[in-house]
């Protein structure tokens, strides 16, 4: 049994449910869950389509390199988006079957397992980067996010010695939970120290396509790495996903792109791993990728759910339309697991507390006092649950 396992913490929503054991919610609310980071709105039409519509190669076996025709829509996706002027889709680009997937991989392949190895992650974070880092036979270790600083990893504060034992460093940007987007001189400023210490930055951008309706896109790392004269995109890899862009989480499709030589030894164990991606979801990946019209409208939707619920919490917590992402963080006035509880139970509406996706560093659990709110139901489910949770404040 790999020892690593035992090291490994419940997941948020594992811990959620053990909170609300034996709790019984007002009967007299409708339920509603916005505690997990599920798109609910539909799938387009021309995913579902060009799935159906490809069914019969499901006798072909898919190759794990994924379809030229995949690897080109997404290296078209990437000069659009980013105005990448140099992408290979041969040799920068490779499909996986979701960023989570990915995530977690890309450390077992890449570590190199030293004693003083160690793995650095935003704090709060995604799980799996921390699951990923522990797997890999690394360290963790949490660079808080708080709003002293701005909801970025102080990568100031990093140690030179810590430096040279990063072997990767996670990014999330826009973050999850916060939607804050890292800036260019901080990535700037890690691409040099990537330069210095060798180690590869792994850059999370999900939410990328999950904006104010009329603002500047998020910046992306390799957007920034081209403009710094790195067209071979060295020590870079980004990960995005149509889960959030195109609603399309059960389709577990997503890329990495960036670095040749690293996606090199990807691929390698991704072949021994045996994750290709099916025949049909590489063709409605490529129908999903090309189109850009239908992320319009779903970023449109999300525009208006923010505005919507902002006006009715912003006059009891003062708080502000985050940069990018579908959450809101909000900060409240007491032990964030204690309101989650309450909240559940007085008014039948599920969000996730802050201190389960963080962990103590520095003395501090930088997610607590903040519950994280995924508005990821309809728009008048939203408006009623940011009625309820301004009703369980202000109490």
């Amino acid at each position: 049994m790999n020892p690593a396992l035992d090291k490994l913490k419940p997941y948020p929503f594992e811990r959620m449910r053990s909170l609300f054991d034996n709790i019984e919610p007002n009967a007299e609310y409708t339920p509603i869950n916005l505690s997990v980071g599920e798109p609910k709105h539909p799938t387009p039409a021309l995913i579902k389509d060009a799935l159906i519509s490809q069914l019969d190669t499901l006798s072909n076996y898919p190759l794990t390199k994924g379809s030229d025709s995949l690897r080109e829509s997404i290296a078209a996706y990437l000069r659009r988006r980013y105005q990448l002027q140099q992408i290979d889709s041969t040799n920068q680009v490779l499909p996986v079957n979701g960023t989570r997937e990915a995530l977690f991989a890309i450390a077992q392949c890449l570590v190199e397992r030293k004693p003083d190895a160690t793995v650095l992650m935003p704090n709060p974070f995604y799980q799996i980067y921390e699951g990923a880092a522990l797997l890999a036979g690394t360290k963790p270790v949490y660079l808080n996010t708080t709003r002293n600083n701005g909801f970025l990893p102080d990568i100031d504060s990093v140690t030179q010695e810590q430096w040279r034992h990063c072997q990767l460093i996670y990014l999330c940007s826009p973050a999850n939970p916060s939607g804050t987007v890292a800036p260019a001189a901080m990535l700037e400023r890690l691409l040099d120290l990537s330069d210095q210490h060798q180690f590869t930055i792994i850059s999370d951008e999900c939410y990328a396509e999950i904006y104010k309706q009329g603002a500047t896109p998020p910046l992306g790392l390799l957007e920034v790495a081209q403009a710094t004269g790195r067209t071979d995109y060295r020590n870079c890899l980004v990960f995005h996903s149509l889960s959030k862009r195109s609603n399309a989480p059960g389709l577990r499709s997503g890329f990495v792109a960036g670095d040749a030589n690293l996606l090199k030894q990807f691929l390698k164990y991704r072949t021994y791993h045996g994750s290709a991606m099916s025949p049909p979801t590489q063709y409605a990946s490529t129908c999903a990728w090309q189109d850009d019209q239908h992320v319009v409208e779903n970023r449109k939707l999300y525009s208006e759910k923010f505005s919507a619920t902002i006006d009715i919490l912003k006059p009891a917590t003062g708080i502000e339309t985050p940069d990018a992402g579908f959450y809101l963080w909000l900060n409240i006035s007491e032990p964030d697991a204690q309101f989650a509880k309450r909240l559940y139970q007085q008014y039948n509406v599920t969000v996730l507390p802050g201190s389960y996706l963080s962990r103590e560093c520095d003395g501090i659990n930088p997610g607590a006092g903040y519950i994280r709110i995924a508005l990821v139901a309809d728009l008048a489910q939203c408006v009623d649950a940011a009625k309820r949770i301004r009703d369980c404040i202000e109490q």
